[in-house]
């Protein structure tokens, strides 16, 4: 069952960070006491009643089966998953933990935890000859933050100021990728995040700017209005055919019969039109005679 978690937990490693801020009960007050652990670039704390250890310019803490880290004696600490724990941290020999869990009990002293047998195999796989490693060509350890001896109690900075203290005080740089990742990826958590308006003010905003542009927009300005003769024109046109054809007499006489209950002025001039048109019929006649 355990073997079953474990695999689980590193398969979530596979999408999420190697690290994950976390709150766990680690205090320590003071500045503590460290000695180096013989043959290897690492160092302890004897008189803390922790497993706390110094390695590649970071702290570390195996507290309740998890490995923690830190850039500040006293955190805040920062939860390192398996995969990500660096090799010499890992090669620390048994007798150099304070407070060892129960099964540490069965394994020698002078060697490292059994981290494959605790992990199971597929971590094993993964971090194959982890324990192997030539004793003569260990790296010198890395320079202790000793200016943090003067941080301590009410002086002990909050987080979004270690950085910049440690910056200024500890030129070290980490030679393990694994240790490099743990310090870079706290400072980009810690960079600005550009502002956001608030979701109403910003659909307002969207309203506005949309309702300007379609005012402003050329297709949706009001067409000019057109004048009276423009705007029939059209009609004009359709009625001229019918005003070059000039109707006969006849038709012109049906035409302008009067409509019963017409005005009796409309009726005079129906009647005068009537007697020019026979005058006109007259003269054509008398034409025609004249010409035979």
């Amino acid at each position: 069952m355990r073997h079953l978690l474990i695999a689980l937990w590193m398969l979530f490693l596979s999408a999420s960070s190697a690290f994950a801020q976390v709150s766990v009960s680690i205090n320590v007050s003071l500045f503590p006491e460290l000695v180096r652990v013989p043959g290897y670039p690492v160092y302890y704390a004897p008189r803390l009643g922790t497993n706390f250890f110094f390695y590649d310019g970071l702290y570390w803490v195996y507290e309740g089966d998890n490995w923690y880290a830190s850039s500040w004696y006293n955190g805040p600490w920062r939860l390192v998953f398996p995969d990500y724990v660096p090799l010499f941290v890992l090669r620390i020999p048994v007798r150099y933990y304070v407070s060892p869990p129960p099964y540490f009990r069965h394994w020698r002293a002078d060697g490292p935890p059994r981290w494959g047998q605790h992990w199971g195999r597929d971590w094993e796989r993964q971090r194959r000859g982890w324990d192997r490693w030539d004793r003569k060509a260990a790296p010198a350890p890395a320079p202790l933050p000793t200016y943090q001896r003067k941080y301590s109690g009410d002086r002990y900075p909050e987080a979004d100021r270690q950085q910049a203290l440690h910056s200024q005080n500890y030129r070290y740089r980490p030679r393990e990728a694994n240790v490099r990742r743990q310090i870079q990826e706290p400072a980009a958590q810690r960079a600005p995040t550009p502002r956001r308006e608030s979701a109403p003010a910003l659909r307002d905003e969207r309203r506005q700017r949309g309702e300007d542009d379609f005012r402003r927009s050329p297709a949706n300005a009001e067409p000019p209005r057109q004048r009276g003769p423009v705007a029939q024109e059209p009609m004009l046109r359709q009625q001229a055919p019918a005003q070059r054809e000039r109707p006969s007499p006849d038709a012109r006489q049906e035409n302008s019969r009067p409509a019963p209950g017409a005005p009796q002025e409309s009726r005079r001039g129906q009647e005068k039109e009537r007697e020019r048109d026979k005058g006109q019929g007259r003269g054509q006649e008398r034409g025609q005679e004249h010409n035979r």
